[in-house]
């Protein structure tokens, strides 16, 4: 399973994260983000976190 981060934290490494529930619980609506080297997570709407996205199809 992939680490939860918080806003602000520099992302494990770049790829496309989705906003989670602050204990990673899915939420309405979820914030989806592309993160590059080097790039923090954004702020997001409410207390939570992100977790990076299995998008394999």
């Amino acid at each position: 399973m992939a680490k939860r981060q918080k806003p602000g934290e520099i992302a494990g490494r770049p790829g496309k994260y989705e906003e989670r529930g602050s204990r990673g619980g899915e939420v309405r609506k979820p914030r989806e983000v592309t993160i590059d080297p080097g790039d923090k997570l954004p702020p997001p709407k409410k207390t939570r976190s992100y977790l990076e996205a299995n998008w394999s199809t």
